[in-house]
């Protein structure tokens, strides 16, 4: 997509992995004690994506969409989906919750999140 370019060669800094996922019921109490706000939750500023269309700037997340068959490996949006309120608390989109899901690996976490 135009507003991801251009791309450009980066690094990453060795870091640690646990050993076990962390699930909403902690990820839950993480943001109660602190208030924090996950990439997928912020409000985008429109001046950081010049390019992007108007629907693309609400908080979300790219979702997993079930496929009739095989896809084109090379077009991921055949199996992922922009959804606007998709985050960690809304897995599926807006109308979703994690209610039923406390003890499921916490999703739509990005790096900076974690």
């Amino acid at each position: 997509y135009p507003e991801e370019a251009p791309a450009r060669p980066t690094g990453v800094d060795g870091f640690w992995m646990m050993s076990k996922a962390v699930i909403n019921s902690q990820f839950a109490e993480f943001v109660d004690a602190t208030g924090y706000l996950t990439v997928a939750e912020r409000p985008l500023d429109p001046v950081d994506y010049p390019d992007a269309p108007p629907a693309n700037l609400k908080p979300g997340s790219m979702v997993f969409t079930r496929t009739q068959g095989p896809v084109d490996l090379r077009h991921l949006n055949s199996w992922w989906t922009w959804t606007p309120g998709a985050s960690w608390r809304h897995p599926v989109g807006p109308l979703s919750s994690i209610d039923k899901r406390a003890e499921h690996p916490v999703v739509h976490v990005a790096y900076e999140d974690a």
